[in-house]
């Protein structure tokens, strides 16, 4: 697979990279044998940049990711994110950030973090204090590049002042589109940017039904675009984006993130799945090529995003 350089520090991985949360959160019940035989499978493909997070059943992610690639370790980029409590409220003190990152080394079983994240950004603790605890972990070769997630401009800024920022994370798909407004920013200060949730939390993969049918576990059962009205708007429109898709003998998953490859050369995305077969398919999306006129019908279909709030009302990230 082709590799792509996020920022300017020297962070290259796969163009494509894997999110391992669904394999512990979110998305119903999981199953760590069928998580780590995905893992594989995308390392066998070529994948190199693989995230995970303290959130993520708190350290129980971390440790499926740490065994799965244990004996490619030296292969890979591992990204991983402090800056939650158990309550999910914020702590990015610095004492609290060394507590998580010992945590995090010891989970994966590894000597360093290749990136790590603050996961929300904390109205408490001034960023650039945060910057500097994360700065001692570089320069003690604990970490290798910094990251920042659902941060505004502002914070981005000052932040990268105090010790570059290598790469933003936040969600953007076909169907969240909010971000785009911090790319200026993102290319003047030369950081790379990973989408979260590619797919539009898996809608974007034609297997979309509705809320009432999944899990209880299952963030989607009360997710905005699941919702009566929204869902049946961006079931039309993902139909005509597999129209789309197939016309160029690729699935709607595939052009979902090519069109994401397209906006940027900066730009890595990390689709999750549980199914070794779905990163098969994920990771092919790096060999759809869009033209011009693709990009142009696709606009027409969603030319703003998708339908219904990224999150239900007192939930979205503030950017500052």
């Amino acid at each position: 697979m082709e590799k792509r350089r996020l920022g300017r520090q020297g962070l290259e991985t796969s163009a494509i990279g894997y999110g391992a949360m669904g394999i512990s959160l979110a998305y119903g019940p999981g199953d760590e044998q069928e998580g780590v035989a995905t893992i594989h499978r995308a390392h066998d493909l070529g994948v190199t940049f693989f995230d995970t997070a303290e959130l993520y059943g708190w350290g129980e992610n971390e440790q499926i990711v740490g065994r799965a690639v244990q004996g490619f370790r030296d292969e890979i980029q591992i990204a991983t994110k402090f800056g939650f409590t158990r309550d999910y409220g914020q702590d990015s003190r610095p004492e609290h950030i060394r507590e998580v990152l010992d945590n995090s080394l010891r989970f994966l079983g590894t000597d360093h973090i290749d990136v790590l994240y603050q996961h929300r950004v904390d109205p408490t603790v001034p960023i650039e204090d945060v910057a500097g605890t994360v700065k001692e972990f570089i320069d003690a070769g604990k970490v290798k590049y910094f990251g920042m997630s659902e941060a505004g401009p502002d914070t981005i800024r000052r932040a990268h002042a105090v010790q570059p920022v290598s790469v933003l994370q936040t969600e953007y798909s076909l169907f969240e589109r909010d971000v785009e407004a911090l790319f200026p920013v993102l290319r003047e200060l030369g950081i790379g940017f990973v989408p979260y949730s590619p797919l539009g939390r898996g809608f974007l993969t034609g297997t979309a039904k509705p809320a009432a049918d999944y899990d209880e576990t299952d963030m989607r059962r009360t997710d905005p675009r699941w919702q009566p009205g929204n869902y049946e708007k961006n079931l039309e429109a993902t139909k005509q984006l597999s129209a789309l898709a197939e016309s160029k003998g690729g699935t709607v998953a595939q052009l979902a993130l090519a069109w994401l490859l397209a906006q940027g050369e900066d730009i890595v995305p990390i689709p999750g799945t549980r199914s070794a077969r779905r990163v098969e398919e994920n990771v092919g999306a790096a060999d759809l090529i869009l033209t011009a006129a693709d990009l142009d019908r696709i606009a027409e279909i969603l030319p703003t995003g998708g339908f219904g709030a990224r999150y239900v009302d007192g939930l979205l990230p503030t950017w500052n």
